[in-house]
């Protein structure tokens, strides 16, 4: 049993699902953001990807339902149903032992009918996306009245996307006093000001991950003439044994084409891109997870939606356009103290955005070269960015 969350003040149901799930010791942002959540504080949390945020949220959340209760008490809003999706899955697995809890997901892209029917049945927690969750509101299928904690997950990408007046209409909507708790891989001054206006006196959290808290990647970059790329990409898979991999690409019509060399190659590959329906997408991203095929190509519109802890590689055939893209693809593999591998393929004309991509994560470019293979190696010889 994941006793050391004893410490924590968690229950054993919930203990028992922790060890189940192979997690045994908190994470830095579960050892900080637990306590002042049970306690009841609002919390902005600013903690990088791979860091156990959706268990520090969950298991408070669970701890204080009350299960007699017909009352939506609480509600997390995510940027996105994949995001959503991976939320609801943790939570309802951190939930296992808890009898009579009842849970919810609603996001758009699926019918209202079937959702309306999930919501009459009175669930306690409802994971949902901003849009669809006003939309539920507006047909007076769900009411936030009476909820006592709100989570907002992924809050610096939430207001990027957009939804910004959305999530505050939200927040209208919900009582004064409840807890509200904020999630961030970065912080903006849209975080800012929501926090300024509807939190109270918030305690906040601010995460460097620690060496155990890392995801354990290898990372490499490979320099390759734009027209050798696929060649690259085969080479890594006919000379290595990769049960899942996710191969990242900057469009849709790349996706594709890629998907389509890799299936004439024999391997097993499907496209996941913003022109799929969702219903599509959901079944390719099930797909992915229970093992139904090996390779996923993919723009970024998974990069941050699909929770799988066992892809052994990542591949950026095109360098992400912002920054943080890029620890968000490579953060697929390396996780659940796995250990993973992420290579870029790096045009000459690409090399200017690499270095950038270097800065932004603190390393000085003069500290590293390249070996005979073309290989981005540190001074002393270990891999580029290992166990960062």
């Amino acid at each position: 049993m994941a006793e050391e969350f004893s410490k924590l003040f968690v229950s054993k149901e919930v203990q028992k699902a922790l060890s189940e799930m192979g997690i045994v010791k908190p994470t830095s942002v579960q050892e900080k953001t637990i306590p002042l959540m049970m306690d009841g504080h609002d919390i902005i949390a600013i903690a990088p990807t791979g860091t156990g945020k959706t268990i520090a949220f969950g298991i408070p959340m669970l701890e204080y339902i009350d299960l007699k209760s017909d009352d939506m008490q609480e509600l997390v809003l995510a940027p996105t149903r994949e995001l959503a999706m991976q939320i609801y899955e943790e939570i309802l697995s951190l939930a296992k032992y808890i009898k009579g809890v009842r849970i919810a997901l609603i996001y758009g892209g699926q019918p209202i009918k079937k959702q309306a029917g999930k919501l009459k049945k009175k669930p306690h927690i409802v994971i949902a996306t901003p849009g669809r969750l006003l939309d539920m509101i507006y047909r007076r299928f769900i009411s936030i009245s009476r909820i006592h904690t709100m989570v907002i997950d992924e809050a610096d990408e939430m207001f990027n996307m957009g939804f910004i007046e959305d999530v505050k209409k939200i927040l209208d909507m919900t009582p004064a006093d409840k807890q509200t708790v904020m999630f961030s891989a970065t912080t903006n001054q849209d975080v800012m000001t929501v926090s300024w206006q509807y939190q109270y006196k918030p305690v906040e959290i601010v995460v460097q991950a620690k060496n155990e808290d890392k995801p354990k990647i290898k990372q490499y970059v490979i320099k390759a003439e734009h027209n050798k790329k696929t060649d690259y990409v085969l080479y890594l898979f006919d000379s290595n044994e990769y049960k899942r991999a996710m191969v990242f690409v900057n469009t849709k019509f790349m996706a594709e084409k890629l998907c389509v060399m890799l299936q004439k190659n024999g391997y097993d590959a499907k496209a996941l891109h913003g022109d799929i329906r969702q219903k599509q997408r959901t079944l390719i991203m099930n797909g992915f997870k229970q093992g139904e095929f090996s390779i996923l190509v993919c723009t970024d519109v998974a990069a941050r939606g699909i929770d799988v802890y066992d892809v052994d590689i990542v591949i950026n055939y095109d360098l992400p356009n912002e920054n943080e893209y890029y620890l968000h693809r490579i953060g697929r593999t390396g996780r659940a103290k796995k250990e993973g591998e992420a290579f870029t393929l790096l045009t000459f004309q690409e090399s200017v955005r690499m270095d950038e991509i270097i800065r932004y994560m603190g390393v000085s470019p003069d500290k590293l070269y390249f070996d005979q293979y073309g290989i981005l190696l540190k001074e002393d010889g270990e891999a580029f960015f290992k166990n960062i």
